[in-house]
């Protein structure tokens, strides 16, 4: 991005899918990270919970909080202020209640300056959909995989491959429209069923994370396409460049340069003026005069202290 953008919003998305521009959407976790995408022109950041797995280290995103995902909303939106920064709901942040899930979403805005929220499920979560946009809060719904349901799906695995699933999914996405989603995430769907709940959809965007390239855009998970999640790559994920591999060998070249002490140089480390290094060590060594004196005084006034009482 070669200059300042005016800040992304929703008329700004729907009229770049009217012109059949697809969107750019990635995952982003921190300030440095959030301020690359911004220079490269990335329209939407999902600050994920997919944070607990990427950063955090969990096996699934289940243990991650609303602390968790309001602090790192903070710092993407430091990093990326121009940004569509959507806040992801993290487990059992909405699914309890309408209530809960209005407070919650609210805490995006209010306290991160998220500009809408994404939550998991279908047309059971229709009405936690309504009654956040009915606050005023944007709100994105997702399916197909939906990892805060991963147990139930049966693992990580495309979802509505039979027909009978497929148009379960393609009900779940009208009822999330219905309830006032402007945009859904497909996760891990079948090319054609994208193609066909796009084709449906009349004031909703679409979005594809391994779904396929009919969609109003695309989502990817940064640390995938980048080979900085250690513990596998998933399919949809196209390596844009091997960060993990070059931060690793510097790691190693940083280990063997101390170790062989080739680090530091005289250019990495600050010096001192001769003279001023030379005063330092009177101040730290005085003559041996001055040294025997202090003492005596010391003496003298214990003794008066003595005799006074």
């Amino acid at each position: 991005m070669t200059e300042a953008r005016k800040k992304i919003t929703l008329p700004y998305l729907f009229d770049k899918a009217a012109r059949n521009e697809p969107i750019t959407w990635l995952t982003c976790y921190d300030y440095p990270t959030a301020y690359l995408q911004e220079q490269a022109g990335i329209e939407m950041i999902l600050v994920g919970d997919s944070l607990g797995m990427t950063m955090l280290g969990y096996d699934s995103t289940l243990p991650v909080t609303m602390e968790d995902m309001i602090r790192h909303s903070q710092a993407v939106r430091r990093g990326a202020p121009t940004a569509f920064i959507v806040g992801d709901m993290p487990y059992m942040s909405y699914q309890p209640s309408v209530e809960s899930a209005i407070r919650n979403a609210g805490r995006f805005m209010a306290e991160a300056s998220c500009d809408a929220i994404k939550l998991e499920g279908g047309a059971a979560m229709a009405d936690r959909i309504k009654g956040i946009v009915d606050s005023g809060i944007p709100a994105i719904g997702h399916l197909g995989l939906t990892p805060q349901s991963v147990s139930a799906l049966g693992g990580y695995k495309v979802q509505g491959k039979s027909a009978a699933l497929a148009k379960k999914i393609l009900d779940d996405a009208k009822a999330l429209e219905k309830a006032g989603a402007f945009m859904i995430l497909l996760e891990m769907v079948p090319d054609r069923l994208c193609k066909l709940i796009t084709e449906q959809a009349e004031n909703c965007l679409i979005m594809s994370l391994g779904s396929g390239p009919e969609a109003h855009g695309q989502l990817l998970i940064y640390h995938d396409m980048f080979g900085l999640y250690p513990r596998f790559r998933p399919k949809m994920a196209k390596v844009f460049g091997n960060a993990g591999e070059v931060i690793l060998n510097g790691l190693k070249a940083y280990h063997d340069d101390v170790i062989g002490k080739q680090f530091p140089q005289p250019e990495n480390w600050f010096g001192m003026k001769d003279e001023e290094f030379s005063d330092l060590q009177a101040m730290l060594n005085p003559p041996a005069a001055e040294a025997e004196e202090k003492p005596r005084k010391k003496s003298k006034k214990n003794k008066i202290v003595k005799e006074q009482e």
